[in-house]
């Protein structure tokens, strides 16, 4: 039995691909120069700013950061809850389980987000990009969460997010995954333990 339920913020709980997405297009058009295509963009998803930056060959990171990040929150209107998020998240407290997210946003994007700001009741505790040294893939950011909530075990603890850099994250800290798949996007080459094609099935790991 998991006591331990940590979840990934984009793409996961929120629905922040386009917003994700189209404010690094945006971004890389702005200070780079180049038209970046949908499609590359999005292999960058969840992925620090810190990190995406030189990857771009961009060695202004402290720039590219802050200019993403105001892009971001100036596209905050295309982002929407996943149906179902408070609902399931409410149900995992109210089983008695611990509730937390580990993110690769910044603290500033976190608060700045109306609709975490409905959900954060039910999260008891938060790992945003600052609160680790390494961030994912590198497992880092979820032994952050385990000392912050005194998880003495990693087989207590399941992670539940999107993307590749998740698995790895929770792989990592000897963590179970369970791949959020609410897009149909299919396994991706991911091997999560569990595949979850509805946000309820979450439930059935109670």
């Amino acid at each position: 039995m998991y006591k331990h339920f940590v979840f990934d913020i984009d793409g996961t709980l929120i629905d922040t691909e386009r917003t994700g997405v189209l404010s690094l297009v945006k971004t890389v058009e702005e200070l780079i120069g180049t038209t970046m295509p949908y499609e590359e963009a999005y292999g960058y998803f969840g992925i620090p700013s810190a990190k995406v930056a030189p990857m771009l060959g961009y060695a202004e990171t402290e720039r590219f950061g802050a200019r993403w990040e105001e892009n971001f929150v100036e596209l905050s209107h295309l982002m929407k809850s996943f149906e179902g998020a408070e609902e399931v998240l409410a149900a995992v407290k109210s089983a008695g389980r611990t509730t937390g997210c580990v993110t690769s946003r910044s603290r500033y994007e976190f608060e700045k987000d109306v609709h975490m700001q409905r959900l954060v009741r039910y999260i008891d505790h938060i790992i945003c990009a600052e609160d680790s040294e390494g961030h994912k893939p590198s497992p880092d950011p979820m032994f952050a969460y385990m000392r912050k909530a005194g998880c003495t075990s990693p087989d207590e603890c399941i992670y539940i997010g999107d993307t590749m850099h998740d698995f790895q994250c929770a792989a990592g800290a000897g963590c179970d995954f369970a791949l959020a798949d609410w897009q149909g996007r299919g396994l991706q080459g991911i091997p999560a333990r569990y595949h979850l094609t509805d946000m309820n099935q979450i439930l059935d790991l109670l």
